[in-house]
């Protein structure tokens, strides 16, 4: 029954392999538990609360994107709008995280209404492939240079040279190391756990050498989330000063979902032979949900996690394994302790044999084509130098219509393109830079 419910047979996946790819891609994003509320409570929301939202939010959008959507991706609240309300909405322009979560149900409200009309499938749908095909590339290539910070083999410069080698003397870089050579040696022998068991092993290791604490306890009974709960400010969104914080977190999220739902589904084969995603209004509804619902529980904009990829290259294919990464989220109330003792090291690793395998796609695009590789090629380098996948993608949409005009091939460029060439306009005059 949960087979045929699940469509085993036709995406030629079993329970074993699902399992592996969803318990791949909570570990690889395990670490959003603690790193949300802590970049949270630089705007003064409770820690405790804001956890327990977190995980609520993760839990309620993936177990939904499984049993409805039936698609192996991960929901989460968001890296990047969280810092954007902690620090810009909150630290710069003096509003309240109450009034930062009202303007996130807003978003979350204005979601659900595009995708029941149908406008956000209409958009993805107008997407030329190279495009699409960009964005997969692009978020390999943000995954790997964030892995590779993770491990400690990258860190932050100076000016003139933002980048630097990191310190390869250090345990931690040394295992990270270790971390990428057994996944990769297990992956070229077909070992379809080899993200868990290179992460899962390192992991033990940096405990053996010290540099991995043991967990103060292993159960916790989760915090008080009534601190939090159902206190977002809608009313005071609804002021003309507010207008550019809500259209920020509108077209970012927008763009963010769109661009890493086509990625991760080119690169799990889940795209149809026109190149769209079938009943792609189900996973977006679903992001839209999850978005209100995590302003409810009290907690920033939520959507489709690129660490899905992990799960994706693990051999997900299925629901099924959203509904295993979802349980495992639930699990985390009572287990965090444990469970978020995986270092950055170790999974780190795990994002570079990731971005390596999603890079692979870059093949497909006719770099000779300048009115389309370019776009493209601004699309996969913004994405990872600007540390911002929204800059990256809006950056292809702008460019795209432009040179394809001067290209004389306007008649190719879609309605749709129009539209996301002027939302993400919008998006650049609005950003708060």
């Amino acid at each position: 029954m949960i087979k045929r419910y699940f469509n085993f047979e036709e995406l030629q996946t079993d329970f074993k392999t699902e399992v592996i790819g969803g318990t791949t891609t909570f570990i690889t994003m395990a670490y959003i538990i603690i790193v949300n509320p802590k970049i949270l409570e630089a705007a003064g929301m409770p820690f405790g609360g804001s956890m327990v939202a977190t995980i609520l939010t993760a839990f309620f959008g993936t177990l939904t994107m499984g049993l409805y959507a039936k698609r192996p991706f991960a929901i989460a609240p968001y890296m990047g709008e969280n810092a954007f309300v902690a620090f810009t909405v909150v630290k710069v322009l003096g509003y309240s995280w109450q009034t930062a979560l009202g303007a996130i149900f807003i978003s979350g409200t204005l979601f659900t209404l595009l995708t029941l009309t149908k406008v956000r499938s209409w958009i993805a749908d107008n997407i030329p492939d190279p495009i699409k095909i960009s964005f997969a590339v692009g978020i390999g290539l943000f995954l790997t240079f964030i892995g590779l910070n993770d491990m400690g083999i990258v860190s932050l410069g100076v000016p003139g040279a933002p980048v630097k080698p990191g310190d390869l003397r250090n345990v931690s870089s040394l295992l990270g190391v270790v971390s990428f050579l057994t996944i990769g040696i297990l992956m070229i022998k077909k070992v379809k756990s080899a993200i868990i068991i290179g992460i899962t092993l390192v992991t033990i290791l940096g405990i053996i050498f010290g540099v991995v604490p043991l967990p103060a306890s292993i159960v916790s009974a989760p915090p008080s989330i009534n601190d939090v709960f159902l206190k977002l400010d809608i009313a005071g969104a609804l002021t003309w000063g507010f207008l550019a914080v809500i259209l920020t977190v509108f077209i970012a999220d927008l763009i963010d979902t769109m661009g890493t739902l086509l990625g991760a589904s080119y690169k799990a084969g889940l795209l149809d032979e026109n190149g769209n995603l079938p009943d792609i209004e189900k996973p977006m509804l679903t992001d839209a949900l999850s978005t209100v619902a995590a302003s409810l529980l009290g907690t920033t904009t939520a959507g489709v996690f690129i660490e899905s990829a992990a799960g994706i290259e693990a051999g997900a294919r299925s629901g099924f394994a959203s509904v295993v990464t979802a349980l495992l989220f639930l699990v985390a109330l009572f287990f965090a302790p444990v469970l978020t003792i995986v270092p950055p090291f170790a999974y780190g690793s795990a994002l570079v044999v990731v971005g390596l395998l999603m890079m692979s796609s870059v093949s497909q695009i006719d770099f000779s084509d300048l009115p389309v590789s370019i776009p493209s090629f601004a699309i996969i380098t913004l994405m990872s130098f600007t540390y911002n996948l929204g800059i990256g993608m809006t950056a292809g949409f702008v460019l795209y219509p432009i040179t394809m005009t001067v290209g004389k091939r306007i008649k190719e460029v879609s309605t749709g393109m129009w539209l996301l060439f002027f939302i993400s306009i919008l998006f650049y005059i609005f950003y708060p830079y």
